[in-house]
């Protein structure tokens, strides 16, 4: 199957050649969507060996969804596509891990939840703990989905996200495909990974602004797809 990996990046440099270099052999491309950085990401991903596209609008979602678009233009789509961050929390070694039930089990989604893998100390905050926990808890009542996670190290079938028709251009997009892909019938499962404290400080969970919206948007997500 050819395994294509979208990784969006925001004043990432001194994480993404890390990323990069440890991502299998499995994978045909490797694109990081340079999303409005003023440091070296471009510069370090293309060093790296990566394709880099660049999205001046701010946005996790929207970074993903400029690599849809890229990928939509290619004369030979993609069989799986993996989702990965881009400060080196996540291990992209354990890529064969994730697309394993895909490739072998017939999957449609598979999700990386650090809820069942290792987390080292510090590497998530209370507030993300928390809120992991209460809207997969929220998914569960209102949509009978089954996760412990919205962790962004994730794969899916390119011929499926196509049909999810994915939107959310920041802080929603993890939670939106999951109700989707619940909605939609995709067979879906988890498997562990591990996380560690990412290089750098986090947009998200690094300051206030940054937690409350990040909150408010994934509640704002499941009550507009219940």
């Amino acid at each position: 199957m050819l395994i294509d990996v979208v990784i969006p990046a925001f004043n990432e440099a001194n994480a993404i050649g890390k990323v990069i270099a440890e991502i299998p052999d499995i994978v045909r491309n490797i694109i990081v969507v340079n999303n409005n950085s003023n440091d070296d990401t471009r510069k370090v991903s293309l060093a790296a060996g990566a394709i880099v596209l660049d999205e001046p609008q701010k946005g996790y979602g929207k970074a993903c969804l400029k690599g849809l678009a890229y990928l939509d233009e290619l004369e030979q789509s993609p069989d799986i596509v993996v989702f990965l961050d881009a400060d080196y929390s996540d291990y992209p070694r354990e890529m064969l891990t994730i697309v394993e039930p895909i490739i072998q089990k017939n999957a449609d989604m598979v999700i990386g939840s650090r809820a069942k893998g290792s987390r080292e100390n510090g590497s998530m905050t209370l507030p993300q703990i928390f809120g992991n926990w209460l809207a997969t808890k929220l998914m569960y009542k209102l949509f009978d989905a089954d996760f412990s996670d919205l962790g962004p190290f994730r794969a899916i079938r390119w011929d499926k996200l196509k049909a999810l028709k994915m939107q959310d251009e920041d802080y929603g997009w993890t939670i939106e495909m999951q109700i989707k892909a619940v909605k939609k019938g995709l067979t879906y499962t988890e498997v562990p990974v591990n996380y560690r404290r990412r290089i750098g400080v986090s947009k998200v969970s690094g300051t206030i602004k940054g937690v409350f919206g990040a909150g408010y948007k994934i509640l704002w997500t499941i009550w507009k797809y219940r």
